[in-house]
């Protein structure tokens, strides 16, 4: 293509045109894309910077996903947490409901007449609570009889007791077959007229002496100080179910203003006698009343009373007791027969209620999981919070040494129950207290999850404002003014239609030369 020559006027004016061209090119990509640096060739600084920011924003949107799944782990959770501690707190009610229950099954059996002196007879107790080794009681005596026993209180001597005060005083009273209570007092003139030297009660033999002499200063009778050694017995002078004798008040008394402690082994107590059983006779209602009620390998398990000249026994147990010696008339005649008495049904049903809620605590706990993680059954969920790792939160429940655990019966202490277990109002309070410690283990572990849920929704709010930082910040570096770019582009357009005009003069100058042909 052969060169073409333009004037100096053209020329100018079609770089002025061609240079308006490419600036309206640049304002239309501006406002077509909204960034005013769209490569590196338009600003290298601003482009890398922004660059920099957006990455840096977007690895921390990567990680508020997998916070927002931290929060709903711990959420999960939290609902375990809230579930079982309702579980709990109805399995208290249960017990509670249980330990106020009294409705023991009781059955009454007169005394048959058949039962005689002739043949050694007993009543005997099985199952229920005591289970299947039988306790007898004989009904009759068939030999010498047992003979009536007195109240007696015995206690040991303890250390040395001193009265070195003019107000030292060791003070009780005492009720003998019922009459009293009669004050007495043990103090150093107590100690002269008993033929003590001194004034300190050192032994066993002293202490008997005192306490002599100290009843007979207060008037009391019908009762004997006996004991060897560092012994001393108070007994009745009667003997029967009468006989009796009681201290209460037991106090120590400092004439100097301090606290006196009482060392001398004498403290608050009870005792009563047996009525005697005549030989060859055939035990009353109380006397069997009162063997039963006595009986250590009966007690808390049946109870006896007189119903009206009836032999009342209330099984204590949920489960049936048999009673051998009950004649098919519901009498007591010591033969082969048998009778029983129901168990608690109340309580007996509440141990179901109470092993059904156990096992649901556990259900609960194996299914408050999330995205395949369960803190409540000991897993370990790691949370990162920044895009180069160094910032990060492990939660996982733990007991209170800081050891991993899981949340269910066993950590809890809540074992299976069985119907014995709710025989014993003393047993009932022992369960209670274990699901009072596991109510508190249940609210300390809630709330350190709670703490560990507020540190991840304060973090994950802080990562969606330290985004929009970064995202505005690029912006700020990037972004077009399209105010700015479409008042460019219409001035460019008035430019460009200006540069036209120009040109085509200067193309009509050079055409005047052709007027001279």
């Amino acid at each position: 293509m052969p060169e073409v020559n333009l004037s100096k006027a053209v020329r100018s004016n079609l770089l002025s045109l061609q240079s308006t061209a490419a600036s309206m090119a640049k304002t239309q990509e501006r406002l077509a894309t909204g960034l005013k640096v769209n490569t590196a060739l338009d600003n290298p600084t601003n482009f890398f910077t922004a660059a920099s920011l957006n990455s840096r924003a977007s690895d921390m949107a990567n990680l508020l996903d997998s916070m927002s799944n931290g929060i709903k782990t711990i959420e999960a959770a939290d609902n375990g947490l809230t579930s079982i501690t309702k579980t709990v707190e109805s399995m208290q009610s249960a017990l509670r409901q249980a330990r106020q229950d009294k409705s023991f099954k009781t059955m009454s059996y007169a005394l048959d007449a058949s039962i005689g002196t002739t043949t050694a007879k007993s009543i005997s107790f099985e199952d229920g609570a005591i289970g299947t080794a039988p306790i007898s009681i004989a009904l009759n005596t068939t030999g010498a009889g047992s003979p009536a026993t007195s109240g007696t209180l015995s206690s040991t001597f303890g250390s040395t007791l001193t009265f070195d005060n003019a107000g030292d005083q060791l003070n009780f009273s005492i009720n003998v077959d019922g009459a009293g209570p009669v004050a007495v007092s043990i103090d150093a003139q107590t100690l002269t007229d008993a033929g003590i030297t001194g004034t300190t009660i050192d032994d066993g033999a002293e202490l008997r002496a005192a306490v002599g002499q100290a009843l007979t200063d207060a008037g009391v009778t019908g009762v004997t100080v006996g004991g060897t050694g560092s012994a001393l017995t108070l007994t009745s002078n009667s003997s029967g179910a009468g006989s009796s004798i009681a201290l209460t008040g037991v106090a120590a008394v400092d004439g100097g203003g301090a606290a006196l402690t009482n060392t001398s082994g004498i403290a608050n107590g009870s005792n009563t006698g047996v009525a005697g059983v005549a030989a060859g006779a055939v035990k009353t209602v109380d006397a069997l009343v009162q063997e039963i009620n006595s009986n250590t390998s009966l007690k808390d398990k049946i109870r006896a009373s007189n119903d009206n000249g009836k032999l009342r026994i209330e099984n204590l147990s949920t489960e049936e007791l048999t009673i051998n010696g009950i004649s098919s008339a519901g009498t007591v005649d010591g033969g082969a027969s048998i009778g029983e008495i129901d168990g608690n049904t109340v309580r007996k049903n509440l141990v179901t209620q109470f092993n059904e809620l156990r096992d649901q605590l556990d259900k609960f706990a194996d299914d408050a999981s999330f995205n395949g993680i369960n803190l409540l059954r000991g897993d370990k969920l790691k949370l990162t919070f920044n895009e180069t790792g160094t910032s990060t939160i492990d939660i996982q429940a733990k007991n209170e040494n800081g050891d991993p655990i899981a949340i269910n019966n066993t950590t809890l202490g809540i074992d299976h129950v069985v119907n014995a277990d709710f025989d014993l109002d003393s047993s009932l309070d022992g369960k209670l207290e274990i699901l009072g410690t596991a109510l508190g283990k249940l609210r300390s572990q809630a709330s350190s999850f709670g703490s560990n849920l507020s540190i991840v929704q304060n973090r994950t709010d802080f990562t969606k404002n330290m985004i929009n930082t970064l995202e505005t910040g690029a912006a700020n570096l990037t972004l077009a003014d399209t105010n700015e770019e479409a008042a460019n582009l219409l001035a460019l357009q008035t430019r460009q239609q200006l540069s036209s005009t120009a040109l085509s003069m200067a193309s009509q100058a050079d055409q005047a030369v052709l007027r001279l042909f």
